[in-house]
């Protein structure tokens, strides 16, 4: 009960006038970036790092929640009409999506997936709001082992699972690692890394560093790529909105399911939404009354995968707020804005946080309404806007990065290492190394070093304690299955064939 009365409260919160403000234009902005392929929810995330020096955390994160949730609705309208999906997790979606456009059903194609992101996306705000509690109350019961385990769990589940390789993953992790060091030791007062140079004496600026991998990392590989073409034509919007009475009875079902794949797989520490959109297409495969249809053009292979992927959303949110955990790229620039605001995120978060963090869940529910009435009547709007030039975007982002970076501090040093994380972000997307790890890494760091020493002051010097601790010893364990589960699954089945 205490639950829904703190749920009643963040509605009247989210539903200030500044506040809902700030979620419809998160919402606009977040369909925009899924619309425009080669920008996503991190990059306009990491752009916007700047403004947290000047906006209150509620709205804020009220908006970023919106740009979220607005970019896996948008993301379809790539995936269906160009056959080009902006974000990963929308690769599925453009399976059958386009099929239909190219069959003249572009309007149903579309329709159904914003729908069942509507659909998927209450449902998975749902199971966020009454299950994240839970979470919260077993999180509490955690000591200083059992959180050092769990931030060794965290980094070794993002190194794993957001990049192509886990040795480029790793090697990100500690990259990041090495830059959450800089600045002083809080306990022996002795600066680390810091080169003579005052300004690293309070460590690196997350956002400085988030922005450049993100924002100036991705313009400058999107140009070195020389992308004048969109990779493919657009299609014409075609057919109706409307979905007929078989439209409904085909999507409903995948819609459900979609949702009870994605919320679960996307709050695992290793989870995001790849997987859920992938098997919740080859459920609907499997299960479907018209099997001919897909590889064609097969409306649930739309309306599934895309429910997989906005409760996946919803899903990634819950071991951020209630763990500290970031299971995608974009979550772990959300979890640097947290750390810009001086909020730790975790099990203390509802308590020391809770107006901030049920305002921002009543704003998904708010949000999922927001963007079922203005994605269907805006589609067109969406569809003009894939014409925009490819070199305004990659000029507009530099600059934009650069104002607001010198703008947060007036610092001609930051603007320095901004560029040269923008180099290294550059050379880490051609070398295909992800960039979430090194941010995770960062952040994580003095965490993880504090609840480290605390558990060995208290252990009296004994590493065993992280292990011999049942809970601390599980996370462990769970960590060690994920570094050599994956390169011996792979081994097997180079052996098997």
């Amino acid at each position: 009960m205490h639950g829904f009365e703190a749920l009643l409260g963040g509605f009247a919160n989210a539903l200030q006038p500044m506040t809902l403000m700030w979620g419809l234009a998160g919402c606009l902005l977040g369909t925009l970036v899924g619309v425009l392929p080669g920008i996503g929810p991190a990059l306009t995330i990491a752009l916007l790092l700047p403004l947290t020096y000047q906006v209150p955390a509620t709205s804020m994160f009220v908006m970023f929640a919106g740009i979220y949730y607005g970019a896996a609705y948008g993301g379809s309208t790539t995936s269906i009409l160009l056959n080009t999906p902006g974000e990963s997790s929308a690769v599925v979606t453009a399976l059958e999506g386009n099929k239909m456009a190219r069959r003249g059903r572009a309007g149903q194609a579309l329709a159904t997936a914003a729908i069942g992101s509507f659909v998927a996306g209450t449902i998975g705000t749902l199971a966020l709001t009454f299950v994240a509690p839970w979470v919260v109350d077993a999180a509490l019961a955690f000591g200083p082992a059992e959180y050092f385990s769990l931030m060794m769990l965290s980094l070794v589940a993002v190194s794993a699972v957001l990049g192509s390789s886990i040795l480029r993953g790793l090697l990100s992790l500690f990259a990041g690692l090495l830059c959450g060091l800089v600045g002083i030791d809080l306990q022996t007062g002795q600066p680390r890394f810091t080169f003579g140079r005052a300004e690293l004496l309070d460590g690196l600026e997350v956002t400085v560093v988030a922005v450049g991998l993100f924002a100036v990392g991705e313009a400058l590989y999107l140009a070195w790529q020389g992308r004048e073409a969109r990779g493919g034509e657009v299609m014409k919007l075609s057919g109706s909105l409307r979905l007929s009475r078989e439209d409904w009875a085909r999507s409903w079902k995948a819609w459900i399911r979609g949702a009870l794949f994605g919320f679960p797989i996307g709050a695992m520490p290793a989870g995001g939404a790849e997987l859920p959109t992938m098997l919740s297409y080859y459920t609907e495969k499997k299960l479907t009354k018209h099997p001919e249809e897909f590889g064609h053009g097969a409306i649930e292979g739309v309306a599934g995968p895309e429910a997989a992927n906005n409760a996946a959303a919803a899903g990634v949110l819950m071991p951020l707020l209630t763990l500290g955990i970031p299971t995608s790229a974009t979550a772990a620039i959300m979890l640097s804005a947290f750390e810009g605001y001086g909020i730790q995120t975790g099990p203390q978060l509802f308590s020391q946080q809770g107006a901030l963090v049920w305002t921002l869940i009543a704003s998904l529910y708010i949000g999922n309404v927001i963007l079922l009435v203005l994605n269907l009547p805006l589609v067109h709007l969406w569809v003009r806007l894939l014409k925009i030039p490819p070199p305004w975007l990659y000029a507009g982002i530099i600059v934009i990065s650069t104002a607001g970076v010198y703008g947060a501090g007036n610092s001609v040093f930051n603007v320095g290492l901004l560029f040269l994380f923008g180099l290294i972000g550059f050379v880490m997307r051609r070398f295909d190394f992800p960039a979430a790890p090194l941010i995770v890494g960062m952040i994580l760091a003095p965490m993880a070093e504090q609840s480290m020493r605390q558990a060995l002051t208290i252990s009296q010097g004994d590493w065993f304690t992280f292990f011999t601790r049942p809970l601390s010893g599980s996370l462990m364990a769970v960590a060690m299955l994920l570094l050599v589960l994956p390169p011996l699954i792979r081994r097997l089945r180079r052996a098997r064939s």
